[in-house]
């Protein structure tokens, strides 16, 4: 499966979003899971093998437990793909640093949040 073919369901992307946090057991997965998109618990489980055998995410066993974790290998192509537009994004976000950076001084230049004298506060 082409990576976007995985990320492009919201079930996956929040498995993996809940993954991103760190190492998870199916059964914590699965409860979250459950919860907001109020699916079963083999539902779950067919998306995190998905994930698993798409190279997604990985699994170790602990006993009868089984923890799942990020393997951000295949994101690697999404990064590859994205690359061509960071510039559109990355202009604007300089813009904006520059933007924030003139009004901080502005602020500062202009007395804004100075204390004003008892004589100034005695004329108001």
């Amino acid at each position: 499966m082409h990576a976007f073919d995985i990320l492009g369901d919201p079930v996956r992307r929040r498995i993996l979003e809940l993954l991103a946090d760190g190492e998870q057991t199916s059964g914590a997965i699965t409860e979250v899971i459950r919860a907001e998109f109020a699916l079963s618990q083999p539902a779950v489980s067919q998306h995190l093998r998905v994930l698993r055998e798409s190279g997604f995410a990985s699994v170790r066993a602990e006993g009868a437990r089984r923890f799942y974790a990020v393997d951000p290998s295949p994101l690697s192509e999404v990064d590859v793909w994205l690359d061509r537009f960071r510039g559109f994004w990355d202009q604007r976000l300089d813009a904006l640093g520059t933007e924030l950076a003139r009004g901080r001084r502005a602020s500062r230049t202009s007395g804004v949040g100075k204390t004003r004298s008892t004589s100034e506060r005695n004329t108001i």
